[in-house]
């Protein structure tokens, strides 16, 4: 009985915490994010150290990752850039109308991303003949047939991952965000699972760990929601202002998401005309990156974007940039120092988390150096993640078709200069230099935006 009292005084604590300011709102939910995507992140370490000592720097997965690129990039721009101009929409329209309309317009919207959704995975799945000789130019015959049935096994992601996707903003909207956070462990521990108990499928085991995981995400998602009183059903209700609201928004989403993930695609491209191994090096360098990244990111874009949607509803423009300023100062401070540490330590890390099994001391040489290049995004990715959020709250993301254009142009131009000044660690330095310039580009364009609305209500 004490021990309940107890729990209960610390959560009230918290709660009266996180109420004092919008600045502290946001670190709580920040807070709770970032634990449950560490949780998430520890999982999927897990399942990279199985993957590392089955199948190290070999064909099998430079095919697996290949295949898997063309789906994600599918997802990104359909699904990502779904919830992206839904949800700033969904909040104002609950703030100001309540919440049957806010219903009403995810009802009608999830029409025409599962009908989307659902077109692009088969188009994936049938043109994959016509385009992976070109993205993986450097394959054999072999190599590339492996490709082939690989990405035909794992195009239903597209689908359910974009349901995952969106399902999991909705949730964030409601600040509920434990669930949403904590649900994509359950995919890495499927897929470990799988790994260990069926070696004799290889790759098909990571691709149907995938597969299940998803699933059984979207289960969880679903009940989540459920227990908020969301209707799941896809309905169309015939109030096309808002539909059409998130429609107007959606389009440079997915353009800037379009030209921004295509820059991922030549990065693998390029890899793929390289030495056996380059895309699998790649990818276990990125891997490692990508953990400080997405516990960052996810936890700061998740938290953040709830409360810049209702501050923006409010018309209050000073609270935002005081908000935007003070996240903006707190992400360099944190993130500087652990660049450096990431590239000091660089082999250390790698020959801990994957030199055993198939993975052996010149693999560890290969992916330590890739992994520092990688390592100078860092500060600049982040920022650049909170600028975007803005930009999405904001409803203006023209500003992303703009940014995403000059990436592209700067990624392919970057790493043709750098892979022939340095290999296949040349991609991950183009790579550090696009989000640098993105950054850059974004901030300046907002920040201006900023401050012309603040005088204009001034």
């Amino acid at each position: 009985m004490k021990i309940r009292e107890k729990a209960k005084k610390y959560r009230n604590l918290w709660h009266k915490l996180a109420k004092r300011s919008i600045n502290r709102q946001i670190f709580a939910a920040a807070m709770i994010v970032g634990l449950l995507t560490g949780l998430v992140k520890f999982a999927a370490v897990g399942k990279e150290l199985v993957v590392a000592w089955r199948f190290g720097t070999g064909d099998e997965l430079d095919a697996f990752l290949i295949a898997l690129v063309v789906p994600s990039f599918v997802i990104n721009v359909v699904a990502v850039s779904f919830k992206s101009a839904l949800i700033p929409v969904y909040i104002k329209l609950r703030e100001q109308q309540g919440n049957k309309a806010a219903q009403q317009l995810f009802s009608e919207v999830i029409v025409w991303a599962l009908g989307l959704l659902v077109v692009t995975a088969i188009a994936t799945a049938i043109a994959a003949p016509l385009y992976l000789p070109f993205l993986a130019s450097g394959f054999t015959a072999a190599k590339l047939q492996l490709t082939t049935r690989l990405l035909w096994s794992l195009s239903p992601l597209i689908l359910l991952a974009g349901v995952i996707n969106i399902w999991g903003g909705v949730l964030n909207a409601g600040e509920r965000f434990a669930l949403a956070a904590f649900s994509p462990a359950i995919t890495p521990l499927v897929t470990v699972i799988l790994l260990l108990s069926l070696p004799s499928l290889g790759m098909y085991a990571l691709a149907g760990g995938l597969i299940c995981g998803s699933i059984l995400e979207i289960i969880i998602l679903g009940i989540g929601l459920h227990r908020q009183k969301i209707n799941l059903l896809p309905q169309c209700l015939g109030h096309e202002a808002n539909s059409n609201q998130v429609v107007s928004q959606y389009v440079p989403v997915a353009t800037g998401a379009f030209l921004m993930c295509s820059t991922n695609i030549v990065d693998h491209s390029m890899a793929a005309m390289l030495d056996s191994g380059s895309v699998a090096s790649l990818g276990y360098a990125n891997r490692v990156i990508a953990l400080p990244l997405t516990l960052a990111t996810l936890a700061l874009s998740t938290a953040v974007v709830p409360y810049f949607a209702k501050t923006i509803a409010q018309k209050n423009w000073s609270k935002i940039e005081h908000t935007f300023n003070y996240y903006l100062r707190l992400i360099f401070i944190t993130t500087v120092p652990l660049t450096i540490i990431i590239i000091l330590a660089s082999k250390l890390i790698v020959q801990v988390l994957f030199q055993r099994g198939s993975f052996d001391a010149a693999d560890t040489q290969i992916v330590s150096q890739i992994q520092i290049f990688y390592a100078l995004q860092i500060p600049f990715y982040i920022s650049a993640i909170l600028v975007v959020r803005l930009i999405n709250s904001l409803e203006i993301n023209h500003f992303l078709a703009w940014g995403s254009s000059i990436n592209l142009l700067v990624n392919i131009g970057a790493n043709y200069a750098f892979v022939q000044w340095i290999g296949v660690k040349g991609i991950a330095l183009s790579t550090s230099c696009v989000y640098l310039i993105s950054f850059v580009f974004l901030y300046i364009l907002t920040k201006k935006h900023l401050q012309k609305i603040s005088s204009e209500n001034t």
